[in-house]
């Protein structure tokens, strides 16, 4: 390959891995350019897990063999059959040398330092598989990874250019993985509550209007649990608020646990004392019981006075729910009750008859969400 196909080749990689839009998309582009690049028939991206001493395949793609799945949910490899991405820190980097690409083929190595590993070899010949080039992946200054590209057998065999240039790749590899990285972390915090680590309003807002549309097109279960953790004010005023922060901390920890008994639920602060659960597919009963469980709980913690709970479900009989609005309503509604009445156990939306209370509540028409805040409370104070 020339320099400047070589250089045209660079620059697909580089510009497939930035226009990519998540961790997996990055993968695949490195992956893809890498192939095309070298010529090759089939590429993956492996990082290297150190708590658990392995190279986890990320992505496969080009011609797999069978078995292969180009997102492996667990297909990795012991670190110590690819020693050499844990032997090049501590040997070659310490004296100024950067880690390079070596060539292996289904009879041995070809060019590279890296001697004969059978396992290696034997994954060659029984995917089919004449020969390979491994390239690290060095991201920070530590091993990250490998990228590995593969031809079949009877074609021509990489040689040390192919390795050389796989070095260069794997350069801009790293520089793609560190840029997608930072992006997610940015993603991460965007959707993420500061305090208490949990999802904020952002998150499940997105999640819920997709949850709301799949109900529509898929009939799936939506539930949705908002709570309001009482007491908070008056532990910031009497202990100050640093001390309200433990206590919303600690509710968040405990939000998370009883989260944990639905599958796939996002919890998540909405903001100052509110919280809440969304799960998506279970049963109505099972967040029910979760948020009983949470108000449980809640009553136990040192400071505050517990939790209002309210759950809202399209399992329930709510009547159509055809927007996020209208479950998060519905909800709202119910935890306010919750609150009204000093419920130690959450109110459910549609579980008292036809002419629900909370259901009636919600639906009424719209009056901004202070006026109907307090016109719920000044109905239901005691």
């Amino acid at each position: 390959m020339g320099e400047d196909r070589r250089l045209a080749a660079v620059v697909a990689l580089a510009q497939g891995m930035a226009a990519a839009h998540s961790a997996d998309e990055a993968w695949r582009a490195a992956a893809t350019g890498a192939r095309r690049a070298l010529g090759g028939s089939f590429a993956a991206l492996s990082v290297w897990e150190r708590e658990l001493g392995r190279l986890r395949v990320l992505v496969n793609v080009g011609e797999r063999a069978e078995g292969e799945e180009e997102f492996p949910k667990d297909e990795s490899y012991p670190v110590h059959q690819f020693a050499e991405i844990t032997e090049f820190l501590h040997e070659r980097w310490a004296g100024g040398g950067e880690p390079g690409a070596w060539v292996e083929t289904a009879e041995g190595p070809a060019a590279g330092r890296p001697g004969y590993v059978h396992q290696r070899v034997a994954a060659l010949r029984r995917r089919g598989r004449g020969c390979c080039v491994v390239a690290p992946i060095v991201l920070h200054g530590r091993a990250w990874g490998e990228l590995y590209v593969a031809r079949p057998v009877g074609e021509r065999v990489f040689e040390r250019a192919d390795a050389d240039f796989a070095t260069v790749l794997a350069s801009v590899v790293a520089a793609g993985i560190a840029q997608t990285e930072r992006l997610e972390e940015v993603r991460r915090l965007a959707y993420t509550d500061a305090l208490t680590g949990l999802a904020n309003r952002r998150a499940v807002d997105a999640r819920l209007d997709e949850a709301v549309e799949r109900h529509r097109r898929e009939n799936v279960v939506v539930s949705l649990v908002v709570c309001d953790l009482n007491g908070l004010k008056r532990v910031n005023d009497t202990h100050g608020h640093a001390v309200g922060d433990r206590l919303l901390e600690r509710f968040g920890s405990v939000l998370s646990l009883c989260g944990a008994m639905v599958p796939g639920a996002l919890v998540a602060r909405l903001g100052g004392d509110e919280f809440c659960l969304l799960a998506v597919g279970p049963p109505a009963d099972a967040v029910v019981k979760a948020a009983d469980e949470l108000c449980r709980r809640a009553a136990e913690l040192e400071l505050g006075d517990g939790v209002a709970c309210g759950v809202a479900s399209t399992e329930d009989p709510v009547g159509p729910v055809r927007s996020a609005r209208r479950l998060f309503r519905l909800a709202d509604a119910a935890q306010y009750r919750a609150k009204a009445e000093r419920a130690d156990r959450p109110v459910v939306a549609g579980r008292e008859g036809p002419d629900d209370p909370v259901v009636r509540l919600a639906d009424e028409p719209s009056r901004g969400e202070d006026g109907e805040r307090r016109r719920f409370r000044g109905r239901h104070s005691p």
